[in-house]
């Protein structure tokens, strides 16, 4: 870090023990996101003197080049459980911050959709044909069709396929028809 980690506390007294565990956990973000400018943590007790237990509060501002990340972590019932649970989320969304910055970030992959261009229920024990949307057919067996199943299709019904290499080339699976 550039800065040096600033920690402030709130009705709370802060005991060597918990401010090593502080240091080292703002530490350890740096594994998460390379490149942390700076960090301030707030602790905040329950406020009341008389209160012995919780509720904790825990905040992080961790600046990066391109922002700052925020946590809250409120109303824990020790100081020690608030710094965990307040780190833990910094460290999700520093990593999350870094992959997005990386392009790493993950997009959720829809199955391939398509018509059903040909049906053969006579022919040894049923196949048929899916059209891909770049222009193949895609071979399927009528044990691939989820239910209601193969006798249920009819050309030019909508499928949602897994496709995989067979032997003779593409071939779909898990053959789903659409509602529509």
């Amino acid at each position: 870090m550039e800065i040096p980690l600033n920690i402030t506390t709130r009705d709370v007294d802060l005991t060597p023990d918990l401010e090593d565990l502080v240091r080292r956990k703002a530490s350890k973000l740096e594994r998460f996101y390379n490149g942390i400018v700076g960090c301030r943590i707030t602790l905040e007790g329950p406020g009341n003197h008389h209160n012995t237990g919780g509720p904790y509060n825990v905040r992080l501002y961790i600046t990066v080049p391109s922002g700052e990340i925020v946590v809250s972590h409120k109303e824990q019932e020790t100081l020690r459980a608030a710094i965990q649970a307040s780190f833990q989320a910094a460290e999700r969304q520093a990593e999350d911050l870094s992959q997005l910055q990386r392009g790493e970030v993950k997009t959720p992959v829809t199955p391939p959709e398509g018509p059903v261009v040909g049906l053969f229920p006579n022919e040894g024990e049923g196949y048929g044909f899916i059209a891909a949307q770049d222009g193949r057919q895609i071979y399927f067996h009528r044990n691939a069709v989820l239910p209601p199943g193969f006798d249920e299709l009819s050309v030019g019904d909508r499928v949602r396929f897994a496709e995989e290499q067979g032997h003779e080339g593409p071939q779909a699976s898990t053959v789903e028809r659409l509602k529509g």
